[in-house]
């Protein structure tokens, strides 16, 4: 169901956290006002590659008050080679080494105000992120592998036993050694980016097939996918040693039902520290003519008119029915939504589950310009969902206060915690962020 692309539909995403993890109940940072206090519940942002070429940079996660709310960042996206490593490169569509750690940043752009030297090995957003943790003592870093458009070569990474462990070694070395390539350049270089990343997300879209066209795809995917998870977590270990660091190991994980079940969850759940549910694009532009519907609505509604009543909630179901426990499982949130136009109001529907001439705007948008459109919001209180609608465009996306509740939803469930795609989507207050913050103190 994920659209998540470094070039067109962005999306995805996915939650969870350990509630009473050590590393949670401990984490501490200072809030807008300087205060120190605590974090409950892992909070989760995916933090885009691509995001500074649209003017969002990792000092506007410090700047809108998100860093001090949030326990990680995913950083989207590390690519999987055709050999099966994890790699860096400058080319289009494959990888860009620019943005990751050559780019030089400048004072005005640098979290802390200082810009990059000629002679640093590290650079770009790989070093804002270092300085983003240095910052905010709370705030771990992970980096995520795969993605909508880049999990082409998972499947035969995750082969054979001698694949899984080139494969992992390789992550770990380039990754979280931080043994960048230098690639032409003064940048990287063994140990280079070491203390940026604490940990691993896989976002393999998906075992067993449904992703991206042209993914290699085999039926033992999901088994494979057991074992990849389990060689990282042995690896990871391996590198902590009996008094390193705990190395985070996380997966973003699909919404549908039939991709679920390509997976062995009860079996991945005792290797990873949590699972980001991806628990949106429940309905999106791939429906193109309508009928309209959400997006990432809390709980199934029996008069969707697409018959499939689909929801968080069941969702979130799934996943616990499968043998997840609630502290692992982490509930996506997206700060994006899709709009249709040529929308008819409906019999008292105010534009839902109504039929639509076409997308609006290009089919999607980021919450930050779906605030400013035209049009009165409604919510649905019983289906924990919210729209925008002005007479012939529709919107689904979450506002603030669905967020809060979406959160209050996680304690009151006892879940892991929250994730969110993307932080660029957020408005320059953090506005979303500190809505998800909300509903997790609340609780």
């Amino acid at each position: 169901m994920t659209r998540r692309s470094s070039a067109a539909l962005l999306v995805a995403a996915t939650l969870g956290a350990l509630l009473v993890s050590p590393a949670a109940a401990q984490a501490h940072g200072d809030d807008d006002h300087g205060r120190t206090h605590r974090l409950e519940g892992q909070r989760v942002g995916y933090f885009t590659q691509w995001g500074i070429y649209s003017g969002f940079s990792a000092k506007n996660v410090q700047t809108s008050g998100q860093a001090s709310k949030l326990t990680v960042i995913n950083y989207a996206f590390g690519n999987v080679s055709a050999d099966g490593t994890c790699f860096e490169a400058n080319a289009a569509g494959v990888g860009d080494a620019w943005a990751d750690y050559q780019r030089p940043v400048g004072a005005e752009e640098s979290v802390d105000g200082v810009a990059d030297t000629a002679e640093q090995a590290l650079k770009g957003n790989f070093n804002q992120i270092r300085k983003l943790k240095a910052k905010n003592p709370q705030l771990r870093a992970v980096i995520s592998l795969g993605g909508w458009s880049w999990s082409k070569h998972f499947s035969d990474a995750a082969l054979t036993d001698a694949s899984r462990k080139k494969f992992v070694s390789s992550c770990i070395d380039l990754y979280l050694k931080g043994d960048l390539p230098q690639l032409g350049s003064a940048e990287g270089g063994a140990g280079a980016g070491a203390g940026v990343f604490d940990g691993i997300d896989i976002d393999w879209e998906y075992p067993g097939g449904g992703g991206d066209g042209g993914n290699v795809v085999r039926p033992e995917d999901g088994k494979n996918y057991t074992l990849l998870m389990q060689e990282f977590r042995r690896q990871l270990d391996a590198l902590s040693g009996k008094k390193g660091p705990h190395y985070l190991l996380t997966a973003a994980v699909p919404a549908g039902e039939s991709k679920i079940d390509q997976f062995e969850v009860k079996k991945v759940a005792k290797s990873v520290d949590w699972l980001n549910l991806m628990t949106y694009d429940l309905h999106g532009p791939w429906e193109a003519q309508g009928p309209t519907n959400h997006d990432a609505n809390l709980y199934a509604d029996q008069a969707d008119a697409s018959g499939l009543k689909l929801s968080v909630d069941r969702v979130v179901r799934a996943y616990l029915d499968r043998g997840l426990p609630a502290k692992k499982a982490v509930v996506g949130v997206p700060f994006y939504g899709y709009g249709w136009t040529g929308v008819p109001a409906g019999p008292k529907k105010n534009g839902l589950y109504q039929s639509a001439t076409g997308l609006s705007r290009g089919g999607n948008l980021p919450y930050n310009r779906i605030k400013d459109l035209p049009g009165t919001v409604f919510t649905d209180r019983a289906h924990g969902a919210t729209w925008k609608y002005d007479g012939t465009e529709f919107w689904t996306y979450d506002t603030p206060d669905l967020l809060t509740r979406k959160a209050r939803y996680v304690g009151e469930n006892e879940l892991g915690g929250v994730m969110a795609w993307s932080l660029d989507n957020d408005d320059a207050q953090g506005t979303l962020v500190a809505a998800l913050d909300k509903g997790l103190r609340d609780h």
